[in-house]
C-alpha cells in the first residue's frame, strides 16, 4: 500500500517544492548536460523511470550525484511522473535482497538487503508498505539463537525503513509489543501507521503460535509507538485498511484466527474469523472504541478470507474499494451489505500446486504466478532462466472490468513462493 509523503519533520524535505536553486546550491560547477542550463537538464533526466537510474549512475560524476539526491525525487513528485512499482520480498529481506519491478518498463531493480543480526534468521509473515521515499519493514516472526528452544520461532518487534534517497536502511523505535502475521495500515495524510493483533506463527507450522489483542500507532515524526485499546478478541492473521475521512475517519480489521481446537486431541486447528471489527479514529485522542461486524459470509461458502487488496480512491468518496482473491475467484466487499460479491475470474489458473500472488498497483489489481520453465520458449535458452522461471502477470482494471497480461523474466535465482512472499508499492 502507498501513501503520499506526510507532512512530518522526518520527510520535510522530501515534501517541499523542488526547484533549479536547489540543485545548484548543492555544487555550482556541476553540468549535467553539456550545453543546457542544469534546471532544463535536471527536468530531463528526472523522465528517466528508477528502474533505470541505477544503470545510468556511473555514466559520469554529475549524473550519479543527481541521480542519488532528493531533488530528482522532488521534482518527479512536482511534474507528477512519479513511477508506480512493485516491491517483492522473496524471503528473510536480511538475506536475500528485495526487488523493485517497474511493470510500464517490464525492468527489475535489486534493493540492499536489510541490516543482519547475527542472533537472528528465517524472518517471515513481516509487513511492509511504503509512505513517501520510505520503504518500512515491520515485525514479523523468526528464529533467534539466543531463546530456548532454539527450534521455537519468536516475533520480533524490529522496524527497518528503506531510504531511497540515501538507499541505505534505518532501524527504527521497534515496536511495544513483538508480532507477526497482523493488520497494518499508514492512515492517510497524517504521518502514521496502526498495527494490530498477530503473533508468533512462522511459515514452518501451519497451525501453531501465540495470538493477541494489542494495538498500536507509529508516530513517524516523532519515532515512536503508542498503544491504543485493543481488540476485542485474541487475532491474527488479519487485514487491516482505513474507510472514511477526518471525523469520520475508522481502521477496518478483517478475518484471521484467534482460537484453535484440536483433532483427536493432537493435530491443532484455527478457529477462523468471518467477521470484521471497526474502530473510529477521533482527532485528538487518536481512537475509539471498537465494533463488531456480522459475519461476511454464510455458513458453508468458504473457510476462511482470502488474501486482501484495497484501492483507496475507491468509487465513493472515502469508500476503498476492497477485493478479495479466493483461489481463482476474484470478489468485491459490499460495506453496506457486508458482503462479498464476486467481481470477475482469473482467465488462466496458476500450475499445479502453486498460489497467486496478489497485489494492487495503480488502481489495477495484479494476480501473479511462477510459471514452470518449460512452459515458454525463451526459459529454455537459459540455464539461468530456467532455474529462475518466468512470472506471468495477470492484471484486473475494476473501472474497465477487463484484463490483459505480461509476461517478464524473474530475477530470482530460485523458486519464489507466492504463499510466503511479501510484496509492497510504491511511488518514485
Amino acid at each position: 500500500m502507498t501513501q503520499p509523503i506526510p507532512s512530518s519533520p522526518s520527510s520535510s524535505s522530501s515534501s517541499s517544492s523542488p526547484s533549479s536553486p536547489q540543485l545548484m546550491q548543492i555544487d555550482e560547477t556541476v553540468t549535467l548536460i553539456p550545453g543546457l542550463p542544469n534546471d532544463v537538464a535536471s527536468l530531463i533526466l528526472s523522465f528517466i523511470p528508477y528502474s533505470h537510474q541505477a544503470r545510468l549512475k556511473p555514466t559520469c560524476k554529475s549524473w550519479k550525484l543527481f541521480l542519488s539526491s532528493k531533488t530528482l525525487i522532488a521534482l518527479r513528485q512536482t511534474h507528477r511522473n512519479l513511477s508506480h512499482l512493485l516491491c517483492i520480498f522473496p524471503q528473510d529481506p536480511s538475506v536475500a535482497s528485495p526487488y523493485l519491478f517497474d511493470p510500464q518498463n517490464l525492468a527489475w531493480c535489486p534493493l540492499p538487503p536489510m541490516p543482519c543480526n547475527p542472533h537472528v534468521y528465517g524472518l517471515c509473515n513481516f509487513t511492509s508498505l511504503s509512505i513517501g521515499p520510505h520503504l518500512y519493514v515491520i515485525g514479523g516472526s523468526l528464529f533467534d539463537t539466543r531463546s530456548f528452544p532454539i527450534d521455537r520461532p519468536s516475533p520480533s518487534s524490529a522496524v527497518f525503513r528503506f531510504d531511497f534517497n540515501t538507499s541505505s536502511w534505518d532501524f527504527l523505535a521497534p515496536m511495544l509489543t513483538p508480532r507477526g502475521s497482523f493488520a497494518c495500515a499508514a492512515v492517510p495524510s497524517s504521518g502514521e501507521i496502526l498495527v494490530a493483533g498477530g503473533g508468533s506463527r512462522h511459515t514452518l507450522f501451519s497451525a501453531a503460535g501465540s495470538r493477541m489483542t494489542s494495538v498500536e500507532r507509529y508516530d513517524i515524526g516523532r519515532n515512536e509507538w503508542v498503544a491504543m485499546d485493543g481488540l476485542p478478541g485474541f487475532r491474527a492473521g488479519c487485514a487491516g485498511f482505513f474507510v472514511g475521512e477526518g471525523e469520520e475517519r475508522e481502521f477496518w480489521v478483517m478475518g484471521g484466527y484467534g482460537e484453535s481446537r484440536t483433532i483427536s486431541g493432537v493435530f491443532p486447528i484455527d478457529e477462523y474469523y468471518r467477521d470484521a471489527v471497526v474502530m473510529e479514529l477521533k482527532n485528538g485522542d487518536g481512537g475509539g472504541r471498537w465494533r463488531e461486524l456480522g459475519d461476511m459470509w454464510k455458513e458453508g461458502e468458504r473457510v476462511r478470507l482470502g488474501k486482501i487488496v484495497v484501492i483507496e480512491d475507491g468509487d465513493d468518496r472515502g469508500r476503498p474499494a476492497v477485493f478479495m482473491l479466493d483461489g481463482n475467484d476474484i470478489f468485491r466487499y459490499n460495506m453496506a451489505s457486508n458482503r462479498w460479491f464476486k467481481e470477475s475470474r482469473i482467465p488462466r489458473k496458476a500450475p499445479c500446486n502453486s498460489l497467486f500472488g496478489f497485489v494492487v498497483l495503480d488502481g489495477e489489481l495484479y494476480a501473479i504466478t511462477l510459471l514452470k520453465a518449460v512452459e515458454t520458449t525463451e526459459t529454455r535458452r537459459s540455464r539461468l532462466h530456467k532455474r529462475a522461471g518466468t512470472l506471468y502477470i495477470q492484471i484486473y482494471n475494476p473501472k474497465k472490468k477487463k484484463w490483459r497480461s505480461l509476461i517478464t523474466k524473474s530475477p530470482f535465482h530460485y523458486s519464489l513462493d507466492f504463499n510466503t512472499a511479501v510484496m509492497s508499492t510504491i511511488r518514485l
